[in-house]
């Protein structure tokens, strides 16, 4: 991994300062925080052209009249993004899955004005469904990055989502909440994602026979998950697969070639294998 010429003079100072161990970490900290920050540049660069919606492939004309089949054996992926962001954040991770035979890819945008997960998840339900109809699938995949995440949990859980989600992941999502930044509670979807919200115990209440596998992928360099281990999924009822992430912060869990690398797999792989995997890690730095 590449690190910009100003952290580099730090390096060698924080290794002779520092422990071992700490000096390891205050090194992978730092090579993260000035990744994170190239990552933000990039991103404030894309924001614009992600703003509106993601154009839909228009049916044929005898549409109608001719019976929906999936176009390939996979199913669609829907691309869920994060608080105060959009589907820019997906440009890279949308490239690799193409570039692996996804090709049936699709970015969801909800407004930044959103107050409530819950209706958020009703918005993602209606938007699963089009894309079953348009497609011919009866199921897609799902990949949340932060909150995108923890709506697309919330549509899987509460509202019979796991009838149409066939693998959700979920990228820095907090699901037993975050107390990171306590001023931004002004803001009532940030409330909903502290521990112990209504929407958070919704999502801790029994689950019997959900029917969609699980993979959260977290950072151990999160600086926005508070404590790191929220963004794990624990419930006894859920096929889920936690899989840690060395070397990157938040911003880059959906932007890393190598996480990407590690969400195709987890796209790819059989419930069953996800059963016998409950832990896993990457090594990113």
């Amino acid at each position: 991994m590449k690190v910009t010429k100003a952290v580099l003079p730090l390096l060698p100072l924080c290794q002779r300062l520092l422990p071992g161990r700490l000096a390891g970490l205050s090194v992978a900290l730092l090579k993260a925080t000035a990744l994170e920050i190239a990552i933000l540049a990039g991103h404030l660069l894309l924001y614009p052209s992600g703003v509106t919606q993601e154009r839909r492939r228009a049916l044929p004309k005898d549409a109608a009249a001719t019976p929906h089949l999936p176009t390939e054996g996979r199913p669609p992926v829907v691309l869920l993004h994060g608080f105060i962001d959009n589907r820019s954040v997906f440009v890279l991770l949308r490239r690799s899955l193409a570039q692996h035979g996804r090709h049936r890819i699709e970015s969801l945008n909800y407004s930044p004005l959103t107050c409530d997960i819950r209706t958020a998840a009703e918005l993602l339900g209606r938007h699963v469904e089009e894309i079953c109809e348009r497609t011919g699938s009866e199921r897609v995949d799902v990949v949340g990055h932060s909150l995108g995440g923890l709506i697309a949990r919330y549509y899987v859980q509460c509202l019979g989502g796991d009838a149409r989600v066939r693998t959700l992941v979920t990228l820095g999502t907090p699901h037993s909440g975050t107390s990171v930044v306590p001023l931004a509670n002004a803001h009532p979807i940030v409330r909903q994602m502290r521990p112990g919200s209504a929407v958070l115990e919704e999502l801790a209440a029994p689950a019997p026979g959900c029917r969609t596998r699980f993979v959260s992928f977290w950072s151990d360099l999160d600086h926005l998950m508070d404590p790191l281990e929220t963004a794990c999924i624990d419930h006894p009822d859920l096929l889920a697969q936690n899989v840690r992430v060395s070397g990157v912060g938040h911003l880059a869990l959906p932007v890393h070639p190598a996480v990407a690398a590690g969400i195709r797999q987890a796209l790819d792989d059989e419930p069953t294998e996800a059963a016998a995997a409950r832990a896993g890690g990457l090594t990113v730095a």
